[in-house]
């Protein structure tokens, strides 16, 4: 151990076991100002990336079948296919998020109220109400916006 500590007193570092407090403080800060460069300029008081609320994800929709009509979903609500609601693998449950049918330009926002779609290359399964204001069938291409936390509880 003696030949580490000599090789560290040769380079003019000390081992981590003689920091001070101080000097501790300093590696962290130090680490802390080496990351704020990769820190998103847009996160807000939270620590959120508020601006990832604006970028746009695009790919496949599709809808809930009426089985799934008066089941729980991941968020503990009852799954109702007449509200305008869906299901998305990473926005926060409560998040409302706009969806555009990319083929006919028609909008729908929905409140993210469960998890999935699994499987088939989709990227959000919308409510039967939510899919029929978007005029699609089966499928559609869409383009998603996060909007924000739903603050109404709907």
């Amino acid at each position: 151990m003696n030949d580490v500590n000599e090789r560290n007193n040769d380079r003019g570092t000390m081992p981590l076991h003689r920091l001070g407090v101080s000097d501790f403080s300093r590696a962290v800060l130090l680490s802390i100002l080496t990351l704020a460069p990769v820190i998103p300029h847009t996160a807000g008081a939270n620590g959120r990336d508020e601006g990832q609320s604006k970028q746009a994800q695009v790919g496949k929709a599709s809808w809930y079948g009426p089985g799934f009509h008066g089941r729980r979903t991941a968020s503990g609500e009852v799954f109702n296919a007449n509200r305008l609601t869906a299901a998305h693998p990473r926005l926060p449950l409560g998040t409302r998020a706009r969806v555009t049918n990319l083929q006919n330009g028609r909008v729908v926002e929905v409140k993210i109220n469960d998890r999935g779609p699994h499987g088939g290359g989709r990227i959000i399964d919308l409510s039967r109400a939510a899919a029929r204001q978007l005029a699609m069938g089966g499928t559609a291409r869409v383009s998603i916006v996060a909007l924000g936390p739903d603050f109404n509880g709907e």
